[in-house]
């Protein structure tokens, strides 16, 4: 979720969409802490890693 948000963060500046720059924004936010919560041991979505 994080490499997409990024790729779309990319495009979306590349090509001046704001659109896809805030969809990224809110994918790398997500995936960001998602990934934080699974390296805390907390489960996530009922699966102990979220990967």
């Amino acid at each position: 979720m994080i490499i997409l948000g990024l790729i779309l963060l990319v495009i979306g500046f590349a090509t001046g969409i704001g659109f896809l720059w805030t969809i990224g924004v809110i994918l790398a936010v997500v995936g960001a802490v998602l990934w934080i919560l699974g390296a805390m041991g907390r489960s996530v979505g009922g699966r102990k890693h979220y990967y």
